[in-house]
């Protein structure tokens, strides 16, 4: 246990590396304002109460179904008010987390690829857990922005007789492919460019160099197929959406909602220039 004076020094180190990062997106204009702080503050009450959470779930195996629940519940509401604007933005994104990482965790466990035990199911869940967080999020984004670029050509699908999830299917697409990317990336880099927490975690928990690279594949494949299967739940879902944002280029006014119906022969009604 650290004593108060290490806790002081780290807490004061942490503000140091904040205030750099804040100061940067001011200096870029990027327009972060106080966000960086506030979500370190975020995360330490929460990772504090985390902890002492943890104490009871590794000792009583029964509470880890509700820890499991909270981290399905608050990882499904984060990506929810990301994409909330969007057409039923909120239930894509909700079904997507759970559907993604449950797959993913249902099928780690059922080829027995880690051992079914509390501490493995905690720490495997809340690594795929949070990448389909984010897999939503950024796949709903870039379908969102995707549709407002490329408007005209849904519409012309839609005036053709193409129903709205075959208009914008190319469109989600491109957005999972997009937002798997990064991941991706570091897939390949692992061991050169990176490594990776679950890695460094198992070694630092006592576990050999080779039980830690096999754990931390397993988390990376892991995390690869719960965030295609979010991704593709979540285009899929919101490209079914019977309307169509406003043009991307309409100025600063709020963008309005225009029918996107697909009647075969007549064509499809479009906004106002």
């Amino acid at each position: 246990m650290p004593s108060p004076t290490e806790l002081v020094w780290f807490g004061a180190g942490l503000l140091v590396l904040v205030a750099v990062t804040m100061a940067i997106a001011r200096a870029a204009g990027v327009g972060l304002g106080w966000t960086p702080l506030w979500s370190l503050v975020r995360a330490s009450a929460q990772l504090t109460v985390v902890a002492l959470l943890l104490r009871g779930i590794l000792t009583l195996e029964w509470t880890v179904v509700a820890f499991l629940a909270l981290m399905l519940t608050t990882a499904s509401w984060t990506s929810a008010g990301r994409l909330h604007e969007l057409w039923h933005g909120r239930r894509a994104a909700v079904t997507g987390v759970l559907a993604g990482a449950g797959l993913a965790l249902v099928l780690i466990f059922a080829v027995q690829l880690v051992d079914l035990e509390v501490r493995y199911l905690v720490a495997v869940a809340g690594i795929v857990i949070g990448n389909a967080m984010s897999a939503a999020t950024l796949a709903g984004r870039n379908f969102g922005r995707g549709v407002r670029h490329r408007r005209d050509e849904v519409e012309a699908w839609l005036s053709l007789g193409a129903t709205p999830a075959e208009a914008h299917l190319d469109i989600g697409q491109e957005a999972v492919r997009e937002s798997l990317l990064p991941t991706l990336d570091q897939t390949r880099s692992t061991g050169l460019v990176t490594l990776p927490g679950a890695f460094v975690g198992a070694l630092f928990g006592g576990a050999s160099p080779a039980v830690a690279a096999q754990f931390q594949l397993v988390v990376l494949a892991g995390i690869a197929l719960a965030m295609t299967t979010c991704g593709v739940i979540v285009t899929r879902m919101l490209g079914r959406s019977p309307q169509l944002p406003a043009q991307a280029d309409v100025g600063p006014q709020p963008a309005a909602t225009v029918p996107a119906q697909s009647t075969s022969g007549q064509g499809v009604p479009r906004g106002s220039a």
